[in-house]
């Protein structure tokens, strides 16, 4: 008889458990107490969840040595409790198998919306932009980078780390910009169009990924350099090449240069114009409020999540639902 998977968000902590989840990374370590064990980042379609194998013997290595990213694992369990966070403790691990009869669309995360469908939008928003300049190097782009941009994550874990999530964080990024354009009417909105669709490109050569947007972690060039300094020098060419006057060309540099504010984070210097300052806003405000969205939906209305170490360690509360007191 087939096994009902149990997702992740449905996990309860001491539940133990039998049962199929998608491998993320996997590594074996070396404790405090010289003594090897496994950690892996398991996933299926509603989140993550951190597993830990203690005491590894030899004979388990060479098992071990066989599970790769991406790998569909059987996993025997118990789902415990550590700085406010679930994870599992494993008490068996093996490598999926096709008998197993495995339904993949239950281990892969998707942006909640067709991938061609968002890419057209962002087109579109592209070939709306009014400055001729800005116009040809935002389509031209988009249209080399399509295949990837279909299913590239937006991040290599939490935010945006699903299949076709650039695509996600964008959309949403362009939709909040074209409203704040209508308050603010000192913004330019072809240059802070501009900046939400170029702003994150470089993360297709910055992160590993396979077709289904799970990531394994940074390519060479990505650790060495990140997707900031990737985006500044690949913009540079192609705008030298577009003919750009010299202060649009800074001007796009530097909103890509300054979106994440702070030197802590990639930043070396913090936003100059009106335009760069709302994008880092822009960006900011749609990945805490994805990270709000994930960790409510696996809340129960009344009660506080596991703690969100991307919002400060926060345990979030999910209000209850009054839709029918209301009513």
């Amino acid at each position: 008889m087939k096994m009902e998977h149990k997702y992740i968000a449905q996990l309860r902590t001491n539940e133990e458990l039998v049962d199929f989840y998608m491998v993320k990374s996997i590594a074996v370590k070396v404790g405090s107490n010289r003594k090897q064990y496994l950690d892996v980042l398991l996933a299926d379609k509603t989140g993550e969840i951190s597993g830990k194998k203690w005491d590894l013997v030899d004979e388990e290595l060479e098992k071990l040595s066989t599970i790769e990213v991406g790998n569909i694992a059987k996993i025997a369990a118990s789902v415990t409790e550590w700085n406010g966070m679930k994870q599992f403790r494993i008490t068996k691990i093996r490598r999926g198998q096709k008998e197993d009869g495995t339904d993949l669309s239950n281990y892969i995360r998707t942006a909640p919306e067709p991938a061609e469908d968002m890419y057209e939008y962002l087109l579109q928003k592209a070939q709306e932009i009014s400055d001729s300049d800005l116009r040809t190097l935002c389509v031209q782009r988009f249209e080399e980078n399509r295949e990837k941009l279909l299913y590239y994550p937006a991040a290599s874990k939490n935010h945006g780390a699903e299949m076709a999530g650039l695509l996600w964080h964008e959309k949403r990024m362009a939709m909040l910009g074209e409203r704040a354009c209508e308050v603010y009417t000192m913004l330019d909105r072809d240059l802070l169009m501009a900046g939400v669709l170029l702003h994150d490109l470089e993360k297709i050569r910055e992160i590993q990924s396979n077709e289904y947007g799970i990531s394994d972690g940074y390519t060479f060039e990505g650790q060495m350099l990140g997707h900031i300094t990737m985006g500044v020098r690949e913009l540079a060419v192609e705008m030298t090449k577009l003919g750009f006057p010299e202060e649009k060309k800074v001007m796009v540099e530097h909103m890509v240069l300054s979106h994440h504010y702070e030197p802590d984070y990639g930043s070396p210097k913090r936003p100059l114009f009106p335009e760069a300052e709302m994008l880092h806003y822009l960006d900011i405000i749609d990945a805490r409020l994805y990270d709000f969205e994930e960790a409510l939906s696996k809340t129960e209305p009344g009660e506080f999540s596991d703690r969100v170490w991307t919002l400060e360690n926060r345990r979030l509360y999910r209000r209850k639902d009054t839709d029918k007191q209301n009513g």
